[in-house]
């Protein structure tokens, strides 16, 4: 009896400005693949300069998960878990091999962990009751309902916290759960020293400045996209929002933005030693030699020994 082959993934992840599209596009040129982003605001329409989407870089290579959603829309965990099965089920389907590349840690963990993930539609009756609780009140419900989080940041202000509850709550009730796809994953990490990541980010602000990014939000915001939503789609998008509020001028805007980047890029490492922890490997590269062709002798040597 010939026993069944498992589907490979191939995961390349890293802290942002650390080249993992342009390798992970190299990688699937040269291995027959197609591209699914695990960037949680990729997904969104004319948010093009703020993501760093560089979707030119692509050239006739699919990708997945990128423009798929407009801007003010709510794009969550359980809506990425169903596209992104959706996504790996056509590449496989046309016989190529899926690569998982992008910096979210909580996409990449629930992809590797396979979350056990419940629909959770807005309640707005609950969401009323819940309003009229501080935010203790909430963070002590929600931990009550759910002890072991998947996520520290909902209890960061009370929206989440509201949020959070919600699906706790439809978890319990048996609502419409994920079914992720079967698959065996080679997972490949790039990661700079600390020093160079912080010049790649500086540089990659300053590019995307020039390239427009001011512009962009004006145009979002022009589109009836409003700066409370701009807040909660990343760093790039929230510090704009407030240059162009008035509450910091351009100068403060870009110093403070850069800073918190950087804060970003070393949150992103502990996501990523997190999933090692939890017995992941990671095959990180070499970043003084080439990326393409460690990465390239990996996945060979995977497919291989599949």
């Amino acid at each position: 009896m010939q026993i069944q082959k498992k589907t490979p993934l191939i995961v390349i992840l890293g802290p942002t400005a650390n080249g993992k599209t342009r390798l992970g596009i190299e990688l699937a040129k040269q291995f027959n693949g197609e591209i699914i982003s695990a960037d949680s605001r990729q997904v969104f329409r004319r948010m093009d300069i703020g993501t760093g989407k560089d979707l030119q870089e692509y050239g006739d290579l699919p990708y997945h998960l990128i423009d798929i959603a407009e801007p003010g829309q709510e794009y969550n965990l359980f809506r990425y878990a169903q596209d992104f099965s959706s996504a790996f089920e056509k590449v496989i389907s046309r016989n190529k091999l899926p690569f998982l590349v992008g910096g979210t840690g909580m996409y990449l963990d629930a992809t590797l962990q396979r979350y056990a993930l419940t629909s959770a539609p807005i309640d707005k009756k609950l969401r009323s009751e819940l309003e009229e609780k501080s935010h203790e009140q909430l963070i002590h419900q929600l931990h009550e309902l759910s002890p072991s989080l998947h996520n520290e940041t909902d209890s960061i202000d009370k929206d989440r916290t509201i949020r959070a509850i919600e699906i706790a709550l439809a978890e319990k009730s048996g609502s419409p759960c994920v079914h992720w796809p079967d698959f065996e994953p080679c997972v490949i990490g790039l990661q700079f020293p600390r020093e160079v990541t912080r010049e790649r980010i500086s540089a990659r602000l300053s590019a995307r400045l020039e390239e427009g990014m001011i512009e962009e939000v004006e145009n979002l915001i022009q589109d009836g996209v409003s700066h409370e939503a701009l807040e909660h789609y990343g760093l790039e998008y929230r510090f704009i929002s407030q240059h162009l509020l008035g509450e910091m001028n351009l100068n403060d805007m870009h110093q403070k933005l850069r800073s918190a980047i950087h804060q970003f890029a070393k949150q992103q490492e502990k996501w990523f030693r997190n999933i090692e922890k939890k017995g992941v490997k990671i095959h990180w590269l070499d970043t003084q030699n080439s990326l393409f062709d460690q990465g390239s002798k990996i996945v060979s040597s995977f497919l291989k020994n599949i």
